[in-house]
């Protein structure tokens, strides 16, 4: 099924969207697979503050979502994977959307955008940690075209997880 995807924006995280962020993650739903509920306001603080950093210095970032009203959404971009278990020194996709947002294709568009922004920056390849549960994000990944590549057992939770990648360099590219 080819559906029509809604039209979004990425831009560059602001100070004011770690307030929003935080109120729109606040619901159990959202959070299920990240602990089950927001944090603290100075984490949200803190991310968009790495997130303008990795913006000036690699050329990408979680971006923060907006929809066609101009309204932040939830965030959905690329950032180096920063934990010592996992694809080490890989970069990695993700997303998060408020809950009033989810099943309308926002996510989908805007890592769309995401990977075209990737390529154009000559990025090689991506990677997406996924909780195994989680399968609104799975199925993410399939629209994408990632291929699952690896399972492993998280290291706090003790939960299991998949590793999807996607080589970003095409033939036609060359």
């Amino acid at each position: 099924m080819n559906r029509v995807l809604p039209a979004v924006r990425l831009r560059v995280p602001t100070h004011e969207d770690a307030v929003v962020w935080h109120r729109i993650f606040d619901d159990p739903d959202v959070m299920e697979f990240q602990g089950g509920r927001a944090a603290e306001l100075s984490v949200y603080e803190e991310l968009t503050a790495r997130q303008r950093r990795h913006d000036a210095e690699l050329g990408f970032c979680l971006w923060t979502v907006l929809d066609d009203a101009g309204r932040v959404i939830g965030f959905t971009g690329a950032q180096p994977w920063e934990r010592d278990w996992g694809p080490a020194g890989e970069i990695e996709i993700g997303w998060r959307l408020g809950r009033e947002h989810w099943g309308k294709g926002y996510v989908t568009a805007a890592a769309r955008q995401t990977l075209e922004r990737m390529r154009a920056a000559g990025v090689p390849g991506v990677v997406a940690m996924v909780d195994a549960r989680n399968s609104r994000s799975i199925a993410v990944t399939r629209r994408l075209g990632m291929r699952l590549a690896e399972t492993f057992t998280t290291p706090a939770s003790q939960r299991a997880g998949h590793c999807y990648r996607l080589d970003l360099q095409s033939a036609d590219a060359a």
